[in-house]
């Protein structure tokens, strides 16, 4: 079996979903280390805690976009590549 092209759309979707989880990851660790530790180290009304917050809401949007768009290129990439080199061979029983 070869993979010999590989939907845009369909991959950025799936790059952008995974990207949104990791990110999401990510604002929930900036959140615990940056907004709660800041909060206990002297954080003067609570900066830390609300911009730990918002990293809850904003990461997993920039890194869903991000992840969509750069999905996107890799798919396209991958097209071009393909139709010069014939595509990734996959073995299956």
């Amino acid at each position: 079996m070869i993979i010999k092209r590989i939907d845009v759309l369909s991959a950025a979707k799936i790059f952008g979903i995974t990207a949104a989880a990791f990110g999401l990851l990510a604002g929930i660790l900036v959140f615990l280390f940056g907004g709660v530790l800041g909060s206990l180290f002297g954080d003067a009304g609570g900066v830390g805690f609300v911009g730990g917050f918002m990293a809850i809401i904003t990461m997993p949007i920039m890194y869903g976009i991000f992840g969509f768009i750069g999905g996107a290129i890799q798919a396209f990439i991958y097209n071009l590549a393909a139709g010069f080199i014939g595509g990734v061979r996959i073995e299956t029983e």
